[in-house]
């Protein structure tokens, strides 16, 4: 005899149950997604807000990432959305890094910010300020950047890019 309806009272939640059916109504897909990262060192202007050209991708899942052109995030779904950047930000030269800042733009304005200020010895070389934050996003029009700033004594300003992802952007849909 098939059981037509289970209820809730009558099941241990904690057994393990082999489905043979359709489950529907749990779950949930966390798309589109992205994980992008700078492929090769990219040299900026000191103390001045650049985008940085996440060029390389690990994984695009509903090709909203634009990897080329204007290195944006424009998801195609609406929602609430996880975003992240970690960005490896040196001077050419030891020890003179003064301060230097990661951001999160959306739409061109500023929403989220990661910033060391070593002070009047500067005597970092390299830092990795981290950005994370929760947006709401419109599944058309609203884009998704990753920018910095880095104010350095002396030689250049310098976003770390290699194979090994030191300076990386991202984000996925949350489930709701």
């Amino acid at each position: 005899m098939a059981i037509d309806k289970i209820q809730s009272e009558s099941i241990n939640l904690a057994d393990n149950f082999a489905f043979t059916g359709t489950v529907s109504g749990a779950g949930g897909v966390n798309t589109p997604a992205f994980h992008a990262y700078l492929g090769a060192d990219q040299d900026i202007s000191d103390n001045t807000r650049t985008k940085i050209t996440m060029n390389n991708e690990t994984y695009d899942s509903g090709g909203c990432y634009d990897h080329s052109t204007n290195f944006r995030f424009t998801p195609t779904t609406a929602g609430k959305y996880f975003v992240y950047t970690s960005q490896m930000l040196s001077s050419t030269t030891n020890t003179d890094l003064k301060e230097d800042q990661a951001f999160i733009y959306k739409n061109g304005s500023e929403i989220g910010q990661g910033y060391f200020n070593h002070g009047a010895s500067y005597d970092q070389r390299i830092d990795q300020p981290t950005v994370s934050i929760t947006v709401d996003m419109n599944g058309t029009t609203d884009y998704l950047e990753a920018w910095c700033s880095i104010n350095v004594g002396s030689g250049t300003p310098r976003i770390w890019g290699y194979s090994d992802q030191y300076t990386y952007f991202g984000a996925y849909r949350i489930i709701e």
